[in-house]
């Protein structure tokens, strides 16, 4: 989002409100739980301190990944039991706007300037439309590469250098595979999820990477068929085709952190939510870096923004800003992220004695956020789950080799036309 569209919104935010609600008991907030490690005893923790410290509860509902927390709580609302907030893609901005569920930042309650324009840049880019912000950061991360460095040294590659263009990570990830005497592969050099629902965050990445974004801010028009699009679709293709250094077809996301532990793949592509995860269970000393890219590395952000519901009543939707602002205390953002190996959405939570010296102690916990500047908005569309079904649909025949890249990028951008053309003005 450019500066002043973010500035024109959070004046309309500092605006005072005209009555101010008695305080709400309890407000239910849904949360997706997508990735390993401890996450739900953490939130537990913060509602108990949230209740603690201001008197209001907060029912956590662990609703599944995030397909399936956007769906739970859509039945939710529509049946009238729906939640305050919840943590949903940074990316279904549009589509949530569309389905009329969302209450903006400004009917929520005063809110301070200096808060929103506290957060990083980058993880605003997928929170506003038309002049208003419709949520707030806080699951945040980007995609960076968790790497072996044990395989990298039994390859002859130096483990503490990883591939920055896109020849380099072709060249270090077919050195990295393995076979056995029948042919078969024991260990992929790369791997990369380009499952539906995951495609089109790996595929964000790559056009990033040749110079490309996947869509204008609006949300209602993509850029499939442009030559650098493709251009992203072939290098992602020749890496099995070519190289022989990835699976060809589809590689699920799930399997991605289970193969990377147990030595089947000497590189992956994950998040940085993955981090504690990968530090509590890896049986082997790892790397983690920014993604490659054509000419100098590249990536995208993700992960999950709180949403707030206009069905709320205006005592619950003060108290779920009042839940956003405390889940987003410089203290308590450093806190997610030294547990969780998420980003702290905040420059003032890397100024904490703790997370200081926790990224002192863990130089890659630090990596991510130094990639923030070189980092694009996810693929956020209207229609957004079938906007990324068509594109996961598209890279998969692109992938198994039954349509060219060129052939994947323009019906994928012809059926785009069509779905987003009502969109339009």
């Amino acid at each position: 989002m450019h500066r002043r569209t973010l500035l024109a919104a959070a004046g309309l935010l500092a605006a005072p409100s005209i009555l101010r609600a008695q305080a709400a008991a309890s407000i239910g907030f849904y949360y997706p739980v997508a990735v390993g490690g401890p996450i739900p005893a953490i939130i537990d923790g913060y509602c108990q301190q949230f209740r603690a410290e201001t008197g209001i509860e907060v029912k956590p509902v662990y609703a599944g990944n995030y397909s399936e927390t956007l769906t739970k709580a859509q039945t939710a609302i529509r049946a009238g039991q729906g939640p305050s907030l919840a943590v949903l893609l940074a990316a279904e901005m549009h589509s949530l706007q569309d389905a009329d569920v969302l209450a903006s930042l400004d009917q929520l309650g005063p809110v301070d300037r200096g808060w929103i324009e506290g957060f990083y840049p980058a993880f605003l880019a997928n929170s506003g439309a038309a002049g208003k912000l419709w949520s707030v950061p806080f699951q945040r991360s980007t995609a960076i590469m968790y790497y072996n460095k044990q395989a990298f040294a039994e390859a002859g590659l130096d483990p503490d250098r990883f591939p920055r263009t896109w020849a380099e990570l072709a060249e270090a990830a077919a050195a990295l595979t393995k076979r056995d005497g029948a042919g078969r592969v024991t260990r992929w050099g790369v791997k990369l999820a380009s499952d539906v629902g995951n495609a089109q965050w790996t595929f964000g990445a790559l056009a990033n990477q040749a110079g490309h974004r996947l869509m204008n801010e609006a949300g209602t028009e993509t850029y499939f068929r442009d030559p650098k699009a493709v251009e992203a679709m072939e290098f992602w293709h020749g890496l099995a085709a070519r190289h022989g250094a990835t699976p060809a077809g589809s590689t699920a996301w799930s399997t991605l952190s289970p193969d990377f532990l147990e030595g089947n793949a000497a590189i992956v592509q994950h998040t940085t939510g993955n981090l504690a995860n990968v530090r509590s269970k890896a049986g082997f000393p790892f790397g983690v870096a920014g993604l490659p890219g054509k000419a100098e590395p590249r990536t995208v952000v993700g992960g999950g923004n709180l949403y707030f519901f206009k069905h709320a009543s205006a005592a619950e939707r003060e108290a779920s800003l009042r839940f956003a602002r405390f889940l987003t205390e410089p203290a308590r953002a450093a806190d997610w992220s030294i547990r969780t190996g998420y980003i702290a959405t905040r420059p003032e939570a890397y100024d904490t004695p703790a997370l200081r010296d926790y990224v002192a102690q863990v130089p890659a916990a630090g990596v991510a956020k130094d990639f923030l500047p070189v980092a694009t908005g996810e693929l956020s569309t209207f229609e957004n789950q079938r906007v990324y079904k068509l594109l996961g649909d598209n890279i998969q025949a692109a992938l198994t080799g039954a349509k060219t890249p060129a052939q994947a990028m323009a019906d994928t951008q012809s059926e785009a036309d069509r779905i987003l053309k009502p969109f339009r003005a």
